[in-house]
């Protein structure tokens, strides 16, 4: 199969920015650049976000590995990848830092520098912006990758956004892990999120392996083998039922080491899932 042209025009940028590429936000944003538009250096990736219900590009193991701790965190309201920056004012950081902008090498055309991930999020402040780029360790001493870097940097700075390096090295590998083993989960039918609330009541009341317990369900249910743990995934995925996401998830663990999100809150998570699920139905 040949490879997919990387080439970069003014009319193909023109192009990107009709499409609305860039802009918007949470289910409408449009990242600047897909997966499918060139030859990414290592595997991709596309994974439908919690947050923002639709599907994210990401063009490394490492950036799925920070997606997935940003899709878990509670501070975390948006999260829109491959982020454009504005062409006109990365042009300008280059020249005043003598610093060679990015073109397209075939014919001279200055490409829109993108960050990684602008995230959205909430704290006691009210709502603040960060931006992060993501770059394997190995690339930090790059004399090239650091004269990029530093455009990026003056740039966020100049917008007044706390911006930073993440590389492999900063992502906890066992949290990252756990959230990739249940990410999948979070979405569920109407009808088994009532047999979620049923697992959830029968766990409360009971002692002993988890494991066991689960494999006990999908028995007195007449469920599939593996039903029951799917559900307790999506649990977790929903944070009702919650363990030491930093350590890895052992699904043979002691049922008593589990925390168990109140009865009301549960009522009331179950309840707006079933309207989500009714709105979007």
């Amino acid at each position: 199969m040949a490879k997919r042209r990387n080439t970069w025009t003014e009319d193909k940028i023109a192009r990107y920015l009709k499409q609305g590429r860039g802009s918007g936000e949470l289910y409408s944003y449009k990242p600047w650049l897909n997966n499918q538009d060139f030859p990414s250096e290592g595997r991709t990736h596309r994974l439908k976000g919690w947050k923002t219900n639709r599907e994210h590009q990401l063009f490394s193991d490492i950036e799925r590995n920070y997606f997935y701790i940003l899709d878990w965190a509670e501070n975390v309201i948006d999260i829109r990848e491959q982020f454009p920056l504005d062409r006109a004012k990365t042009l300008k950081i280059a020249d005043k830092k003598q610093i060679n902008h990015s073109i397209d090498k075939t014919n001279s055309t200055p490409i829109v520098m993108t960050t990684d991930f602008l995230i959205t999020v909430k704290d006691k402040m009210g709502i603040n912006f960060i931006a992060r780029t993501i770059k394997p360790k190995e690339k930090l001493n790059d004399k090239r990758v650091i004269e990029k870097l530093e455009i990026e940097r003056q740039y966020w700075e100049d917008e007044g956004v706390d911006w930073g390096i993440v590389s492999e090295s900063d992502i906890p590998s066992n949290l990252t892990s756990n959230i990739e083993i249940i990410h999948h989960n979070f979405d569920i039918d109407e009808d088994d999120i009532l047999l979620a609330e049923t697992l959830y009541k029968d766990l409360v009341k009971q002692h002993g392996i988890l494991l066991e317990a689960l494999n006990s369900f999908d028995s007195n249910y007449g469920l599939e083998t593996g039903s029951a743990l799917s559900l307790f995934k999506y649990l977790l995925a929903k944070k009702i039922i919650s363990l030491d996401m930093m350590q890895k998830i052992n699904f043979r663990i002691d049922i008593g080491s589990l925390k168990f999100m109140s009865m009301d809150k549960l009522e009331e998570e179950l309840i707006d899932e079933n309207l989500l699920k009714r709105n979007l139905s």
